[in-house]
């Protein structure tokens, strides 16, 4: 039979014929996959019935799965086959030139941790160890620090990949704090011995491949990916109470096509932590054509039923895609475009640690229903680092262009801000809409809403060496955008259009250097809050008459 013949065949056709294994062949390089949906014939396969594994979601079949992927690694590399069922595990330990590929109607279930008080978790067995405490542990949270206590773990491979409809559901992972949420009850701390918190873990790997599978539950992280070089991620569904993709300190990162449903935390978040032990820059990153949302139940998205949070539930929605807060080392050369974002917070740009975050392109992303600001930039000195690396940090040459976001909060404007001794730097926007919900639905979100204070009161805090997440920056005096401490700012054809009446000028300016808007859009209203501005330039535009000062404190325009 001619090789394209082979692949035309379906995985469960093609299983079906797999005894042990094909004969040895070329290895299938991850970096030029098969077709979707096809097994990668090329490789030897490994059916992991071979070795032991049952899939009849009772046995533990981690160390017939182990046997399989050794015996794969031992052959030089191949593709492990697993074919429909359900596979109860603990920690799967990946090698390098190794493919898993997870057939439809294959599960891959994480086994239950120990609970707490206990040492053993379901029939006896227990995820890896977490591993020693570091010292350099307390610049970054528990979680960031260690990778072993996962259902599917890494460290120092490559050429490896992760192929397949089927599903991964982390029922038995901790997430990292107490609590229930949906119907997957969490079975322990993270911290404690024998205890996974993490879907997949990889440290220090390179050229790896995630493709097709869904993720249920995922632990504190779905994917935590530290200091791993040429990766994609495509086609993903994550349905996730905690982290969706955390991709720390990687470069040459493509994440594409992917669902994110993550409600009680970030959706895609790039980090550059300290977690390796030392300073590594996250560089070269493409965040593209993704759904990133917090709006559904745990367990909908995978199972199609689509079920919306009720409004005025009592939690915030988080999702969002967003680099930080964990940020030692910097972020170069990032793009995300083309992604939904849609019940969730929006994009946010985070540097705390002294980390380098230069030239980012947001662009043709949109937004619906957002729960805080559409777009934060932050730029602050909370230094969680070694007293050696602590740095300035720079936020410069962020191009921000056709986005349009409707229906978002009002009490949070989009937040722009840098510390007086620290100026964001080199910021362009264009071509872009923000629809908010107006001053009397301001506070219709959440059963805890207060009243929103009156607005020519409201102190919008520093924080200029505290953690730097917008929901410490409360309630701002403006409506479409807060711009602090800033130098060389440029806006075109930008819209500002509440749905109710905001009384808010539509931007505030405090300590912001050279501020070009043109062709900007807002209701008929002093629209710009003018505090310690120097070289500004309004024109054409129906927010305001045309402006040229060269300086200005205390006025609104």
């Amino acid at each position: 039979m001619h090789r394209r013949d082979l692949i035309k065949l379906s995985p469960l056709a093609l299983a079906s014929t797999v005894v042990g294994y094909a004969a040895p062949t070329r290895h299938h390089h991850p970096a030029h996959p098969a077709p979707l949906g096809s097994v990668p014939t090329t490789d030897p396969l490994f059916n992991v019935h071979t070795y032991g594994a049952t899939g009849d979601g009772k046995t533990v079949d981690t160390p017939a799965i182990n046997k399989a992927i050794e015996a794969a690694a031992a052959a030089g590399g191949g593709t492990v086959l697993f074919p429909a069922g359900t596979y109860v595990c603990f920690t799967i330990r990946l090698k390098s030139n190794i493919t898993l590929y997870l057939s439809s109607g294959c599960t891959i279930l994480a086994a239950d941790s120990p609970k707490k008080g206990e040492t053993t978790g379901y029939m006896g067995g227990v995820y890896d160890p977490a591993g020693p405490l570091q010292p350099f542990e307390k610049f970054q949270d528990y979680g960031h620090n260690h990778w072993p206590n996962s259902l599917f773990y890494g460290e120092g491979i490559h050429d490896i990949a992760i192929l397949g409809p089927g599903l991964i559901h982390g029922k038995g992972l901790s997430f990292g704090q107490g609590g229930n949420r949906g119907n997957y009850p969490v079975s322990a701390i993270a911290e404690q011995a024998g205890v996974g918190n993490k879907a997949i873990a990889l440290k220090n790997c390179h050229n790896v491949l995630l493709r097709d599978f869904s993720v249920l539950k995922g632990g504190h992280f779905a994917l935590l990916a530290t200091g791993v070089d040429n990766m994609t991620i495509d086609n993903l569904r994550i349905d996730t109470d905690r982290d969706g993709l955390d991709i720390d300190c990687c470069r040459n990162v493509r994440v594409s096509n992917c669902t994110v449903n993550s409600p009680w935390d970030d959706g895609i978040c790039p980090k550059s932590s300290f977690a390796l032990g030392y300073v590594r820059s996250t560089d070269n990153i493409t965040i593209a054509n993704n759904y990133v949302t917090g709006s559904y139940e745990l367990g909908s998205v995978i199972d199609g039923t689509w079920k919306r949070f009720p409004e005025d539930l009592d939690h915030p929605r988080q999702g969002r895609i967003k680099c930080g807060t964990e940020s030692n080392g910097g972020f170069r050369n990032i793009t995300i475009t083309g992604n939904v974002i849609d019940g969730c917070k929006g994009i946010a740009l985070e540097t705390s640690d002294g980390a380098f975050v230069e030239d980012i392109a947001i662009t043709g992303n949109t937004m619906r229903d957002v729960y805080d600001a559409p777009l934060y930039l932050r730029l602050n000195r909370r230094n969680r680092g070694p007293v050696e690396t602590n740095r300035p940090g720079t936020l410069r040459r962020i191009v921000i262009s056709n986005i349009t976001s409707s229906d978002s909060d009002s009490v949070t404007s989009s937040i722009f801000s840098g510390i007086p001794t620290n100026l964001i730097e080199d910021v362009k926007l264009t071509n872009c809409f923000f629809g908010h919900r107006g001053l009397p639905k301001m506070t219709s979100r959440s059963k805890r809403a207060k009243p929103f204070p009156d607005w020519t009161t409201i102190k919008v805090p520093e924080q200029d060496n505290g953690y730097p997440e917008l929901s410490g920056m409360g309630p701002t005096p403006s409506g479409g955008f807060f711009i602090r401490h800033l130098k060389n700012l440029e806006m075109s054809h930008v819209e500002i259009t509440p749905t109710e009446a905001d009384p808010r000028p539509a931007f505030w300016l405090e300590d912001v250097q050279r501020a070009d808007f043109f062709a900007i859009t807002a209701p008929q209203q002093p629209n710009f809050a003018l505090h310690n501005v120097t070289d500004l330039r309004i024109f054409w535009s129906r927010a305001a008459k045309d402006t040229t000062l060269a300086t200005a404190d205390g006025q609104i325009i």
